[in-house]
């Protein structure tokens, strides 16, 4: 087989990268940064696992490669928890939950006393809930970490390189958002973060706050520290942090449980995530050329599932569900 080179080290390329580990090849990677950093947008993820509540909003294939990830994630990177995931509303907002609990499955219904059981801080906060048993988070840097160090113990290293591609061989672009200049319905749907750091609220697994305007996730990393998000802006700006939308997401924070008035706020960030029109990832075949984007929100629910698919094409010749081809 021809050289591959994947060009892009974020969750799509490095996902990529190792599948093709697996079956026996040696891909170059190229980047612009050797190793996993704040320029990629899947530095900023939250690391959910989550595909039945996904099912709320996304289209079915999200839902069903979805469910391929945490097994994936856990062969190849660990650090998965698989704690399942958590829903709730206050008060005021009780038809989210409703609307939410109709559009998904695989959930259980809690009362308060049954939230209070499997997360004590919570206690008073919700009289109901919906807890997803079967899903699961990691923390996305450790997890991108974990993959350049599997793929450097077969050899494999980012290479310091710029975005032009080689001049022969197959190229797995996963660029993201950086390949608006050969995909032109590519756009970018910007997403801001906070970093608290809490000593006086606790939880086990993921948690999402439903509001009409405001809605919220939260995601333990572990020692009282929290993830935050995130924003859904139809823009391709990359960097900036608005006050409107940390104010949004603290107020959210704040309104679910008054701790986290007194949290300590370590990080904020921002990225655009790249999507396609319908919100659902392609992989687009363009001449030598085989374009894995449009990831969305879904960056590390769905690359394994298009890593395989890519795996399995340069493989078995098994055409991708995903697929388009010019």
């Amino acid at each position: 087989m021809a050289e591959i080179t994947v060009v892009g080290a974020g969750v799509a390329g490095l996902c990529v990268a190792t599948e093709l580990a697996d079956r026996g090849l040696a891909p170059r990677i190229v980047d612009r940064v050797a190793r996993p950093g704040p320029h990629a947008c899947s530095w900023w993820a939250g690391g959910m696992l989550a595909p039945q509540c996904e099912g709320e909003s996304a289209e079915e294939p999200v839902v069903r490669l979805g469910r391929e990830s945490i097994d994936w994630w856990q062969r190849h990177a660990g650090g998965v928890t698989s704690q399942g995931t958590l829903v709730l509303a206050l008060a005021r907002d009780r038809r989210e939950l409703e609307r939410f609990a109709r559009r998904t499955e695989g959930h259980r219904r809690l009362d308060g006393e049954g939230l209070a059981g499997i997360e004590p801080d919570l206690a008073g906060r919700a009289s109901d809930a919906l807890f997803f048993p079967d899903e699961a988070h990691l923390d996305p840097r450790a997890a991108l970490t974990g993959l350049v160090d599997g793929l450097a113990r077969r050899g494999i290293r980012i290479e310091p390189a710029g975005d032009e591609p080689p001049a022969d061989g197959l190229v797995i672009d996963c660029r993201g958002l950086a390949a608006r200049d050969a995909l032109a319905d590519l756009r970018g749907v910007k997403g801001e973060m906070v970093v608290l750091r809490s000593a006086e609220l606790s939880l086990a697994r993921p948690l999402r706050l439903l509001h009409p305007r405001y809605p919220l996730y939260m995601v333990p990393r572990g020692d009282g520290v929290f993830m935050l998000g995130a924003t859904q802006i139809e823009t391709g700006e990359r960097r900036r942090v608005t006050a409107r939308s940390l104010m949004e997401l603290l107020s959210a924070a704040y309104a679910l449980h008054p701790a986290l008035g007194e949290a300590e706020v370590l990080e904020t960030g921002a990225d655009a995530r790249p999507a396609f029109p319908d919100n659902l990832p392609r992989i687009r075949r363009r001449g030598r050329v085989l374009h894995v984007n449009g990831l969305f929100r879904h960056g590390f629910l769905l690359a394994p599932a298009l890593a395989r698919m890519v795996a399995d094409w340069l493989t078995t010749n098994e055409r991708p569900e995903l697929m388009d081809e010019d």
